[in-house]
C-alpha cells in the first residue's frame, strides 16, 4: 500500500462530485477505508451512472476539480481535455486533481457495473456530503477480480474486515 499523500483529500473531491449533481458509487480502497479499512489510499475511485445528462454533470464537476490525466509511464500529468461525451470513451480514466487522485472506471472488475453497484449501496455521510457507497462485499469481489498485487494484499484484511460486518450483533 502506498501511503496516504499529505495533499489528498478523499471527501473534498467527492464533495464537489456530489455539488455537481453527479450520480456515482464508491468503490476502491476509499470505499474500503470508509467501511473502516485501516488500509490507506492515495485515490478516489467512483463508477459514474453512464447516463448522459449525468455524464455533463460529470464534465463539469471535473473542470471545477481541475482534473489531468494521469498515466505511469509519465512524469507529468497531462491536460484533459473532455465534454459530456467524452468520459464514456474510456471504460477506465486515471485523473489527479487539486485535491488528489480520482479513478472513473464504469465497469470495475468483477462487476457489471453502475447499477450492479448501487443493487447493494448505502448512502453515507462524509464531511456534510451525502456519498453512496458500494458494499463492502462488491468492493471485495472487485478486487478479487482485478487480481492485482495491491489488492491482494489488501484482500485478507478486507475479508476480515466483511466477516466482522456480517457477523450477528451479541
Amino acid at each position: 500500500m502506498r501511503l496516504l499523500m499529505p495533499d489528498f483529500d478523499g471527501p473534498a473531491i467527492l464533495e464537489v462530485l456530489t455539488r455537481n449533481g453527479v450520480d456515482c458509487v464508491l468503490i476502491g480502497g476509499f470505499g474500503a477505508t470508509v467501511h473502516g479499512s485501516p488500509l490507506l489510499t492515495n485515490d478516489v475511485d467512483v463508477v459514474p451512472d453512464p447516463d448522459a445528462t449525468n455524464l455533463a454533470r460529470l464534465s463539469t464537476a471535473l473542470y471545477e476539480l481541475d482534473v489531468k490525466e494521469r498515466a505511469a509511464e509519465l512524469e507529468e500529468p497531462l491536460p484533459f481535455h473532455h465534454d459530456a461525451t467524452s468520459p464514456a470513451a474510456s471504460r477506465i480514466w486515471n485523473l489527479t486533481t487539486k485535491f488528489g487522485d480520482l479513478d472513473l472506471t464504469f465497469v470495475p472488475s468483477g462487476t457489471t457495473g453502475f447499477a450492479d453497484l448501487t443493487r447493494d449501496a448505502q448512502t453515507v455521510i462524509l464531511r456534510g456530503t451525502e456519498v453512496r457507497l458500494a458494499s463492502l462485499a462488491d468492493i471485495v469481489r472487485s478486487k478479487e477480480a482485478a487480481g492485482r498485487d495491491k489488492d491482494r494484499r489488501a484482500l485478507p484484511v478486507l475479508r476480515e474486515l466483511l466477516a466482522l460486518q456480517r457477523r450477528p450483533p451479541t
